[in-house]
């Protein structure tokens, strides 16, 4: 349950702070799957698994829901989505 916690404590905040919509879908799977793998197992590997599994298949949700998007930045650094070139 330690883990569990350690876990979401850190991963939580860089959902909040993610710049792209993609990043902010990952990490929510990451923090999700984290926290299911730590309560399922009880262990740390669990809690490892769990973040690698959800992240990943946020990924290839968050791209096929945005199909023909893609991410580009401006002149001054900040990142926006628009149809792909």
């Amino acid at each position: 349950m330690k883990n569990l916690l350690i876990a979401s404590l850190l991963i939580v905040p860089l959902a909040l702070t993610s710049c792209t919509r993609t990043e902010k879908n990952v990490t929510l799977g990451a923090a999700t799957g984290a926290v299911i793998g730590g309560v399922v197992t009880g262990r740390t590997a669990g809690v490892v698994a769990g973040a690698v599994i959800g992240g990943v298949t946020m990924a290839f949700v968050s791209k096929s829901k945005r199909g023909g998007y893609c991410v580009y930045r401006d002149r001054r650094g900040r990142l926006h989505e628009a149809r792909c070139r």
